[in-house]
């Protein structure tokens, strides 16, 4: 059961909060930070790429590592094809990937992952080798993976272990590592800075680092619920199937990820849609849930064996709080027709980068309060 009365006393979040998320994703800032000066140490601002990659391939390790590839996919799309590379395999443990027929030297392989343990990685970069296609990848320093990508003249670039304590990435659960999105991201924004894919300057990733603790500061344990857009939305996602609607490729990417958290950390499974095609996907499940809650006091309903009604509730993020998508409208009309609770999600104004950047924190805030507050759950 969810306890709203804890997100409004600090103290007890702590005590409740025995992994250590909300400090984690607090933090966040910090390990932009970290993970910056980290890529600089191993060469990353040095590179003289001669030109772009004719393509980008990704290759993704755990729940993180995936949605860092799709928010890569969503940023640089526009500048060359980003493709990420599907994995196969009976277990996640046991997962194998594949170049493609035509990958060759004109080709950049990116490996993502917070372990680096993983033998298929280790083979997908001795496949890119035989091919003549380049390969870098986030990874912990001294891990096989990275030295596999350093045999090959590859470059390693190092995962930033959290609050830069040195511990073994191998020997943390991921579910608790709520800061790992940022370790594996930054590194591969500077990186995609130098061969051309998007803009990520020095400057930029700082920016982000500060957009994070912004976030932080208004989403903090400390800020009461009322004012606290994080503990608001948690609040308002318990018991709740959350429909998590977008508009445009940087917020459909978060809330993709806004769905994996929620799933891994809360237990909450969640349904995504880009707008204005989520009207038509979801439509006959907002219909179902209206008419099913339409006479909650049906005198023959069985109220001993029959389950709760499904309650749903409307998340939808934007990319500008100034410049509302086009189908933002039909989505208002749509939820108030079928008396569906929406809860919405804007950025400020900033760059691509800032906009991934408020999207994601605040849904990480969102899922850890959720979490922490459902002792049962979690």
């Amino acid at each position: 059961m969810f306890d709203e009365s804890l997100l409004e006393d600090p103290e007890a979040l702590a005590r409740a909060d025995g992994r250590g998320l909300l400090l984690r994703v607090a933090a966040a800032g910090a390990r932009v930070r970290t993970a910056v000066r980290l890529a600089e140490e191993a060469g990353v601002t040095a590179l003289r790429p001669d030109g772009r990659p004719r393509t980008v391939l990704l290759a993704a390790s755990g729940p993180d590592a995936a949605a860092v590839a799709d928010l890569l996919v969503a940023l640089g799309s526009q500048s060359c094809p980003v493709e990420v590379l599907p994995p196969t395999g009976p277990t996640p443990q046991q997962s194998q990937w594949t170049l493609p027929g035509w990958a060759g030297p004109l080709d950049l392989l990116l490996l993502i992952t917070p372990q680096g343990s993983e033998q298929g990685l280790t083979d997908l970069v001795e496949q890119a080798y035989r091919r003549g296609c380049t390969a870098a990848a986030v990874t912990p320093a001294k891990a096989p993976l990275a030295e596999a990508v350093e045999q090959v003249r590859g470059m390693a670039l190092p995962f930033a272990a959290p609050f830069g304590n040195g511990a073994d990435p191998a020997d943390e659960d991921p579910a608790n590592d709520a800061g790992a999105f940022w370790a594996l991201l930054t590194p591969l924004l500077a990186l995609a800075d130098r061969i051309g894919l998007f803009a990520a300057p020095t400057e930029a990733l700082h920016g982000v680092a500060d957009r994070l603790d912004e976030v932080a500061a208004r989403c903090g344990p400390a800020i009461a619920t009322y004012t606290n857009p994080a503990k608001t939305l948690a609040a308002e996602l318990a018991d709740a199937l959350p429909l998590l609607w977008s508009h445009g490729r940087i917020s459909a990417s978060a809330a993709r990820r806004f769905a994996t958290v929620l799933g891994i950390r809360a237990g909450l499974p969640a349904l995504t849609a880009e707008l204005p095609a989520a009207l038509t996907a979801h439509g006959p499940l907002q219909a179902s849930a209206s008419a099913l809650a339409a006479d909650p006091e049906d005198f023959f309903r069985d109220r001993v064996e029959e389950p709760e009604n499904l309650r749903l509730r409307i998340v939808l993020l934007q990319e500008d709080a100034d410049r509302p998508g086009p189908a933002t409208p039909a989505a208002r009309e749509q939820a108030y027709a079928h008396d569906t609770p929406l809860s919405e999600i804007a950025a400020a104004t900033g760059s691509p980068l800032d906009t991934a950047a408020e999207l994601i924190a605040l849904a990480d805030f969102a899922s850890v309060y959720l979490t922490v507050a459902s002792a049962e759950r979690a």
